[in-house]
């Protein structure tokens, strides 16, 4: 490696910090709403990219491993937050993307890919369908490989995940929060947040995938994660969470009128940027939840402190796809 791992990581972490925001059908001083900036982080390693990408490759590291292979789609971030990674810390790495009619001029994304030397491997649907789920240690071509899967939704992907919380505690001067919200794809981020959850904090989720079984989902994760050596000692206290699974506006990349009005109106207030495929759908589903709680608040209620978990996804486009 050209450089230790802990510092680089530790470096681009710095770059996220806790700042206090407002929505605009919310002014009750009860609510004290704050936003992990982790969108911050890099322009090509945005958000929980780094994240689930950090316990992969200190994995790789200790394994000896120099060459990495990862999956995803034409428009996947998670391809791109890959090849930057490699690229800064000197790993071999190979792309397998979904579409063998694809090749690396078909997008502006996929180029870039290949600038940074990802060694790009275009295969059909089925066989991508078939690899994309393989994860840790594996021989490729008669050489050690660290796999990471589709969107870096493994056991070691956890691990990073549960410093979101720990460091937006720390840079609240060490003050718990009673609520944390996200948007949720692979589960990954929001099961590893969840880890470093005390029991007074409640886990509020918020799928974009239309029919997605948030609770089973995470429970097919943590049983990997406890089977798993790097993982096995969290714990995973899944009656922490609560699924608001009405706010997913059709399906993956699906809008609505309102998502692209609330989406529009909340960028005009210059606090943070959203995108209507991940945050901008958690964060209106956020709204709602807590615009209806407040019905229900009583005369001079306790502050509550509520955490807003953004995960990035402002990369080059808002074609999220992991």
């Amino acid at each position: 490696m050209d450089m230790q791992l802990s510092s680089w990581f530790a470096n681009l972490k710095s770059h996220s910090h806790l700042e206090s925001f407002r929505l605009p059908l919310l002014n009750t001083e009860a609510l004290q709403l704050f936003v992990k900036r982790d969108d911050l982080i890099h322009q090509e390693i945005s958000g929980n990219k780094l994240r689930k990408l950090q316990g992969n490759l200190e994995a790789a590291q200790k394994a000896g491993v120099k060459q990495i292979l990862t999956f995803g789609g034409a428009y996947s971030n998670h391809l791109l937050a890959s090849a930057a990674a490699a690229n800064a810390l000197g790993f071999q790495i190979i792309g397998r993307v979904r579409g063998e009619e694809l090749n690396a001029q078909s997008n502006t994304l996929l180029k870039h890919c290949a600038q940074l030397g990802m060694q790009l491997e275009f295969i059909s649907r089925s066989s991508y369908q078939a690899q994309k789920h393989q994860s840790g240690l594996l021989h490729i071509q008669d050489q050690a490989t660290w796999v990471i899967p589709e969107g870096g939704a493994n056991p070691e992907g956890l691990l990073g995940c549960a410093e979101i919380y720990q460091e937006a505690v720390a840079q609240n001067n060490n003050q718990h929060f009673d609520l944390v919200c996200l948007a949720q794809g692979t589960t990954t981020t929001s099961l590893g947040i969840l880890t470093a959850l005390p029991p007074s904090t409640k886990l509020i989720v918020i799928p974009v995938l239309k029919g997605f079984d948030s609770i089973s989902e995470m429970q097919t994760l943590a049983h990997a994660a406890q089977q798993n050596p790097h993982t096995a000692h969290l714990q995973f206290p899944l009656q922490q969470v609560q699924v608001l699974n009405d706010f997913h506006h059709g399906g993956y990349a699906k809008t609505t009128p309102e998502l692209l009005n609330f989406t529009e109106q909340f960028n005009a207030t210059n606090q943070f940027t959203i995108e209507p495929v991940y945050t901008a759908k958690a964060l209106l589903g956020l709204q709602t939840f807590l615009t209806e709680t407040t019905k229900k608040f009583k005369t001079n209620p306790e502050p509550k402190r509520i955490l807003f978990v953004h995960t990035g996804g402002i990369v080059q486009n808002s074609s999220k796809i992991v």
